[in-house]
């Protein structure tokens, strides 16, 4: 729907009242595309459900290239969404740019932190799923050595990485963590080829559990383990389904709640800010269905729901990469 933003005369105060009556939310979505089975699709599915159950219309536009990122975000402004949800860390300094120049549009960014009066920042205790499927993980190897495969080297994805090591040594102080990135650009997120190399690669140095937190990439990283017949843990989305019985479980990131919310409260409920969502606002967590239930043992399930409540209650700390760059248990 495009909304047209002359207004002439006398009525130029019910015709902007009009207009927010009728705007729509919009979606960017990040690079690596809707139908990455991860993040991405995590918030589209968000989306979708949000318009199912309104019988609501929302804006939606993919990225396909940086360059793409500031155009994507006014033009989507300048259609008239509103709110706009905006996906990935990597948008932060557009959006910094851009919210000011329409201060009448509401903007949600997932995974970064922008502070504006117009803007809601959504970001994730990754570090808390991750340590509890780090857990699970090291529960369930035979080798006492289990594997990390990240995307893009940035700061959010050693967070994934800290996190699931320190769940890891919480069950096994002698276990090896193996960690790979899979690059320093965005064409990381987008590459299943190079991290199903990965994946073998860690599994010749004796990995039988590996966990991807790598979007697009992470499919190849679970085909991998899946053909080499050990373990994969997925991440964002329950990913148990693509290869039921390898995948052991999936630290999921309620990405497609936080859109539907997001769309749910519009432009009038919108409300500025910063919000944090762990285990307690059950923002993530991990998946058991009928894909995997026989893989998590009533021993497993015990130790980690026992965790979880740890979390919640402060008795267990588990360290975030983010606050300091460092990771107690894990050398990058």
């Amino acid at each position: 729907m495009t909304l047209t933003k002359t207004f002439l005369g006398a009525g130029a105060a019910l015709a902007v009242s009009a207009v927010a009556a009728l705007a729509e939310p919009g979606l960017i979505i990040d690079l690596g595309g809707k139908f990455d089975k991860s993040f991405n699709e995590s918030a589209y599915t968000g989306a979708e459900r949000w318009a199912e159950e309104t019988g609501g219309d929302y804006l939606e536009t993919e990225l396909q290239s940086e360059a793409q990122r500031e155009q994507n975000m006014r033009k989507m402004a300048e259609r008239g969404a509103n709110p706009i949800v905006v996906l990935g860390f990597a948008n932060q300094s557009t959006l910094a740019q851009v919210a000011p120049d329409y201060p009448d549009t509401n903007f949600a960014i997932v995974d970064a932190v922008v502070d504006e009066p117009n803007v809601k920042s959504i970001v994730f205790s990754e570090h808390e799923g991750s340590y509890l499927v780090g857990m699970i993980a090291a529960m369930k190897s035979e080798s006492d050595t289990v594997g990390f495969i990240g995307g893009m080297d940035v700061p959010l994805i050693r967070k994934f990485a800290c996190g699931y090591a320190q769940g890891v040594k919480a069950v096994n102080p002698d276990a090896e963590v193996i960690a790979n990135m899979t690059g320093t650009t965005p064409a990381a997120w987008n590459d299943p080829v190079k991290g199903g190399e990965l994946a073998k690669s860690q599994v010749s140095q004796g990995a039988d559990v590996i966990y991807a937190a790598a979007g697009g990439t992470g499919v190849g990283v679970l085909q991998a383990a899946a053909d080499e017949g050990v373990f994969s843990i997925g991440v964002d989305s329950n990913q148990n389904y693509l290869h039921p019985g390898s995948v052991l479980t999936s630290m999921v990131k309620r990405v497609d709640n936080a859109v539907y919310e997001v769309f749910s409260e519009g432009a009038e409920g919108f409300e500025a800010g910063v919000e944090v969502l762990g285990l307690e606002a059950e923002g993530v967590g991990y998946a058991v269905d009928e894909h995997n239930e026989d893989l998590i043992t009533d021993e497993i399930e015990t130790a980690v729901e026992e965790a979880k409540a740890g979390i919640i209650s402060g008795e267990i700390e588990v360290h975030d990469y983010t606050s300091d760059d460092s990771c107690p248990v894990l050398d990058f």
